[in-house]
């Protein structure tokens, strides 16, 4: 199981790049494949680091930026990274 909700930016570089401009840092972030085995402090770390000289957003703050990542997120890019993402927007898909 994932193990926050931020491993899911994991699977889509590109929107962070684009949400954060230009200064944000990717290699900043986590390259592995397994986004719901990072440690929670790894993937909160990776993405403080990789903000840090992001003037425009700033560095990142959950409360200040994980809910418009979130909605920004290419669904099939995190449903072929992460299989509980998969398995989540599955039950929803049923469910609605």
């Amino acid at each position: 199981m994932v193990q926050t909700m931020e491993a899911w930016f994991y699977a889509d570089k590109d929107t962070l790049r684009s949400y954060f401009g230009q200064e944000f840092r990717l290699t900043a972030l986590s390259q592995r494949d397994d986004i719901e085995n990072i440690p929670r402090a790894d993937v909160i770390s990776g993405l403080v680091s990789a903000t840090r000289p992001c003037e425009s957003k700033g560095e990142y703050s959950k409360g200040q930026h994980s809910f418009q990542i979130l909605e920004l997120l290419d669904p099939s890019k995190v449903r072929a990274a992460s299989p509980y993402a998969d398995r989540l927007l599955n039950v929803l898909d049923r469910l609605s």
